[in-house]
């Protein structure tokens, strides 16, 4: 059996396969944009039960509230149509039924505040603390009637609609389970007192809203998953996307290329204008060439001015003879030079004995010594 990978047969061009990973720059860019991987299910699951759950414990409060409420507005109708002109003006209408409001928000205000606070956790739990305005700017693609009418017949759509059958084959499951259940309570609330059927009935609204929920929540984690899922999916690069944003980030190859050239050119002119200060030319003879400084007014140690292989050592030696630079011949301390020290650098201890008796022989055959 022969492996392979197709990776090698996706297209080069901005159209090909995405096939790679995506990168940390385009998930960067993607969550910018307020692109994430989030399910809107998960902020309407967490809020289904935390309100089910606050009936369930807060039914008590809210009751004896709307109670006091209902008895306010009633008590206060009879005080106004007692009045001696047998009717009620336009502005105390206004302020018993501004009265009534404020009480009832002042009842559910914590459970208003409560709800929030859930649904921005849950979002928070998915994607993390980044805001970003980009998702409410106006996009004209957005009003075209052809990308509507392809995020009609998407595959998220598609999606959207088994979601919806799902959770009303699952919500009417669990109704019909509950009330079969509770089919002889269901019977004799008819027959009950008032507070008594009222709190029947509450109790098994409350315990039908809370096994909605739970189906519900796990109806969320599997969208979660899925979204994780299909945003991966759709982040991915195409092999000529990748090449693109290592352009962008690190430059092209190309010019990159061009301008180490140029900086290379310009670092040889340098070092062809300190060659003429040299004191000896070391060869290979063929391959490398270093010119060699000795200076004690510059440094203690003799310094490498100028170094080549190939080309640049022949052009080296061809300036040597031009400027009366004596050259001598030696391959090993040559290849050691040129591979360990770097320009301006001072020669290593472990070789001041070879270049120094370079240097003697040199300064003897110039009748310096």
């Amino acid at each position: 059996m022969i492996q392979y990978n197709l990776q090698f047969f996706a297209k080069e061009g901005p159209g090909g396969e995405k096939t790679e990973e995506p990168t940390a720059k385009k998930l960067s860019d993607a969550r910018k944009e307020g692109q994430v991987a989030k399910s809107k299910e998960i902020a309407n699951a967490t809020g289904l039960i935390v309100l089910f759950l606050i009936l369930k414990f807060g039914l008590g409060y809210l009751g004896e509230n709307f109670l006091s409420v209902f008895s306010f507005t009633y008590n206060r109708m009879g005080e106004l149509i007692k009045m001696p002109n047998g009717f009620i003006s336009a502005e105390v209408f206004y302020t018993l039924i501004r009265s009534v409001m404020l009480k009832i928000l002042l009842i559910i205000a914590p459970f208003l505040v409560l709800g929030f606070i859930v649904a921005f956790v849950s979002d928070l739990v998915q994607v993390k603390w980044k805001p970003t305005a980009k998702p409410m700017q106006p996009k004209f693609s957005k009003m075209n009637p052809v990308n509507g009418f392809k995020r009609m017949f998407s595959a998220q759509s598609l999606m959207e609609l088994l979601k919806s059958f799902l959770k009303i084959g699952l919500i009417a499951w669990v109704a019909y389970s509950t009330f079969k259940d509770n089919a002889d309570i269901i019977y004799l609330l008819f027959n009950m007192p008032l507070w008594q059927g009222i709190a029947a009935a509450g109790k098994l609204a409350i315990d039908f809203g809370l096994k909605v929920s739970l189906i519900y929540i796990i109806i969320a984690a599997l969208d979660f998953a899925y979204q994780k899922h299909k945003f991966h999916e759709d982040q991915k690069m195409t092999k000529q996307e990748v090449k693109d944003e290592y352009k962008q980030a690190e430059g092209d190859p190309q010019v990159k290329g061009k301008i180490r050239a140029k900086m290379q050119e310009a670092s040889r002119r340098r070092m062809m204008q300190q060659l003429p200060e040299a004191d000896v030319v070391i060869t290979n003879p063929t391959h490398f060439a270093v010119a060699i400084k000795y200076d004690t007014e510059i440094a203690p140690a003799p310094i490498v001015v100028a170094k080549g292989e190939d080309y640049l050592a022949q052009k080296i030696k061809e300036k040597a003879k031009e400027y009366h630079i004596e050259i001598v011949e030696n391959k090993p301390l040559a290849r050691m030079l040129y591979h360990n020290v770097e320009l301006g650098e001072q020669v290593p201890q472990e070789l001041y004995q070879a270049v120094a008796e370079v240097l003697a022989m040199v300064y003897h055959m110039q009748g310096k010594i």
